[in-house]
């Protein structure tokens, strides 16, 4: 297993390199660059989302998901997480963030999903579970590496968190794509990409602060599309 700890690496050292060097850093790079990776995400989306074989199981989905999520208020659990959480790195390390409460828990939300559960990291942890290539991560790696300095500089060592999370994710789904992946088809997949693709759409809409979608009540929907997409071929060949 190697995608994970690569990944978690470079979200961690981007975090504390952008917290260190926030207060140096161009004003206009850390308010800027932040819409360039939200405009990333949305474009990520649309390309997932385009592999679609199966729109309504999808759009069902991703329905029923977010339903479930805002039923049990999902998004507030995750920041009340993420209040505490914060508060317990302040009290180690000074403060580095320029934001107020309520937007820092809005972007570490936004930010929890493109780091945590975007279509390239579950896909790459599931590929390299399976066949031993760790491209996909190492790529992702790369994007996160930047992604988390740029946000860092604003929001402060915080941010850093989202590895537990991220690693925790990416590691349970490299041990178990093994008895995964042999009961997809590639329609299941490709469904499974647009509705990842959607909730990133969604995503980036709320990095540049053009609508705040619910991405965290979003997520239950990754658990169920395929079994959907799967129930819908069957039902509607």
């Amino acid at each position: 297993m190697i995608g994970p700890y690569v990944n978690g690496a470079c979200l961690l050292a981007g975090s504390i390199s952008g917290a260190l060097i926030g207060p140096k850093l161009n004003p206009n790079i850390r308010m800027q660059m932040p819409m360039v990776f939200g405009c990333a995400s949305m474009g990520l989306g649309v390309a997932m989302i385009v592999k679609v074989k199966f729109l309504a199981p999808v759009v069902l989905a991703l329905v029923l998901g977010s339903l479930f999520g805002e039923l049990v208020q999902l998004e507030r659990i995750i920041q009340k997480a993420a209040g505490h959480a914060k508060a317990w790195v302040e009290k180690i390390v000074p403060p580095t963030d320029t934001m107020n409460q309520h937007e820092f828990l809005e972007k570490f939300v936004a930010l929890l999903v493109l780091f945590c559960v975007s279509g390239t990291g579950i896909y790459g942890s599931m590929s390299e579970g399976m066949t031993g290539d760790p491209t996909l991560l190492i790529v992702k790696s790369i994007l996160d590496l930047f992604t988390a300095a740029i946000f860092a500089s604003t929001m402060g060592y915080s941010l850093g968190l989202l590895v537990v999370p991220q690693f925790t994710v990416q590691s349970l789904l490299y041990l178990a794509s093994a008895l995964i992946l042999p009961l997809t088809t590639p329609d299941m997949l490709a469904d499974f990409s647009a509705c990842g693709g959607l909730i990133m759409l969604a995503t980036g809409f709320r990095i540049c602060g053009i609508k705040q979608f619910p991405v965290a009540s979003m997520i239950p929907a990754l658990l169920i599309v395929m079994p959907m997409s799967w129930a819908w071929s069957i039902l509607m060949p």
